[in-house]
């Protein structure tokens, strides 16, 4: 089965910064994408990164030089550094995978809350 963990979520002021990290079992790590996305009250789900085993990133407009993606294989970990937070950042933020290949993501963690005040 698998299972993504998501932890690093928290208050935080405008302009500061936090680090999620999502932290993968059940799964063959190098065979997946995990990705980070976020879904604030009233709106829609939006992707907001994701990480390839090869070191592939991607990056929405909105946070594009402003929150990096890392990924760690031994200890099956995806850390989203973001920085320069602004209030539009908040959100409920979830990590998800995907098999490579695949443009369906299959497993969700539970998400970890972001807020941001201004």
């Amino acid at each position: 089965e698998v299972q993504l963990v998501e932890s690093g979520g928290g208050l935080v002021q405008t302009g500061g910064s936090l680090r999620l990290s999502c932290v993968a079992s059940g799964l063959t790590f190098n065979d997946y994408i995990i990705g980070w996305f976020r879904q604030a009250p009233g709106k829609e789900r939006e992707g907001v990164s994701c990480i390839s085993s090869d070191g592939r990133t991607y990056y929405s407009d909105s946070v594009k030089g402003r929150f990096a993606i890392s990924m760690d294989n031994t200890k099956k970990t995806v850390n989203l550094q973001m920085n320069t937070l602004k209030p539009e950042d908040t959100a409920v933020y979830y990590c998800a995978a995907r098999l490579q290949g695949s443009t369906v993501w299959t497993d969700w963690g539970r998400g970890t809350q972001v807020t941001v005040s201004s």
